[in-house]
């Protein structure tokens, strides 16, 4: 069977999981009275990762051999995202909640990097187009999703200000 179904397969299943996760560790924050900022731009990074789904599977060959250089680097970024989420355990979510008095999490990547997760993302849109040769998908969804994290950066570090 052709690589390119089997792994956007995986990428379907794994956002699902991540979207399941991320919904109910964001129920238990808001319970635990955090608030939620950047909910206006949310939306857009869930049309922009359906999007690049959708833009893969439409536009690239689904008989082209990948180059498993790339996608041994894809599989590391996916380890990392595992890292990522398992620092931030209870607090991992793709929503930007904040809960006041909560402690940042300074374990993990996070000891490193202030956002681990957008470079593993960076990386993700970057890479795996690329393993299939289609580099136009590569440039187009890593400029969008550029512009997008520099925003959500900015309202993220505005809400972890004062525990920074």
């Amino acid at each position: 069977m052709a690589a390119l179904p089997l792994i956007l397969g995986f990428l379907v299943g794994q956002r699902l999981a991540e979207l399941w996760l991320a919904n109910r560790n964001t129920a238990a924050l808001i319970a635990q009275g955090g608030v939620e900022r950047g909910a206006r731009h949310y939306p857009l990074f869930i049309a922009l990762h359906s999007s690049w789904i959708v833009a893969m599977a439409a536009f690239i060959p689904w008989t082209t051999p990948p180059h498993m250089g790339l996608i041994a680097v894809f599989l590391l970024l996916q380890a990392g995202r595992i890292w990522v989420m398992a620092s931030l355990g209870q607090y991992w979510t793709t929503r930007i909640i904040t809960v006041p008095g909560a402690p940042l999490v300074r374990k993990g990547p996070f000891r490193f990097v202030r956002h681990p997760n957008y470079l593993v993302v960076i990386g993700e849109i970057a890479v795996l187009p690329l393993a299939f040769g289609a580099w136009e998908i590569a440039a187009v969804f890593s400029l969008l999703n550029l512009s997008l994290l520099l925003h959500r950066i900015r309202v993220e570090d505005e809400a972890l200000r004062d525990r920074a």
